[in-house]
């Protein structure tokens, strides 16, 4: 492969999405020899390469405008998340937080049960159980979709928690996390009171 192809390849394969070195190791080789190029290429459309060697994963992040500069149109949409799917994904970080603290495995492997176990605390008591697990399976394919769980091959309910969603739901936010899971609470008992009502 070309140098200039070798860019293409990986620019173009970073604006889909994620890019991981699990996934295709080949690309991630790529992307690892050339990211000073990426970066400088990418600059130009106000992104910056965000890539983490250690955990294996690259994407792409808007630029903060910088100030008295018109804002240029956003090539990386954001995406406006509902609460249940705030939750799962708050669940899961905490949940791969104390993984790392207490295994030396590389991959934290989740069952769709462990999942919907995790969330059914936070959903109304209802006798319709069938109806809340096709809630939070329909809310587990959207976090599928997103990158930040992978279905593991010849399985529909095992699935891997994704390094990165240690980028999207930081240190920060997840030591702020018992203040976002009682706000979480408290939602979730206003709706299952709205529903009585």
């Amino acid at each position: 492969m070309t140098d200039a192809n070798a860019l293409s390849v990986a620019v173009v394969s970073l604006m889909k999405g994620i890019v991981d070195r699990e996934s295709d190791p080949v690309l991630w080789q790529s992307l690892i020899g050339i990211q000073a190029r990426v970066r400088d290429y990418v600059a130009c459309l106000g992104l910056d390469l965000m890539l983490d060697e250690a955990e294996g994963y690259a994407y792409l992040r808007q630029r903060a405008g910088e100030e008295g500069a018109p804002d240029l149109p956003r090539l990386v949409p954001r995406r406006q998340l509902g609460y249940q799917i705030s939750l799962m994904l708050a669940l899961l970080r905490k949940k791969l937080a104390e993984f790392d603290a207490t295994s030396s495995e590389p991959r934290l492997i989740l069952g769709r049960n462990d999942i919907v176990e995790m969330m059914r605390l936070f959903f109304p008591d209802t006798s319709n159980q069938v109806r809340i697990n096709d809630r939070i399976g329909a809310n587990i394919n959207h976090i599928v979709d997103m990158g930040f769980l992978r279905r593991l091959r010849g399985t529909d309910d095992k699935f891997e928690v994704r390094r990165i969603l240690k980028a999207f739901v930081d240190a920060q936010w997840l030591a702020d996390f018992d203040r976002n899971l009682a706000a979480y609470r408290s939602h979730s008992l206003s709706e299952q009171a709205a529903a009585v009502e």
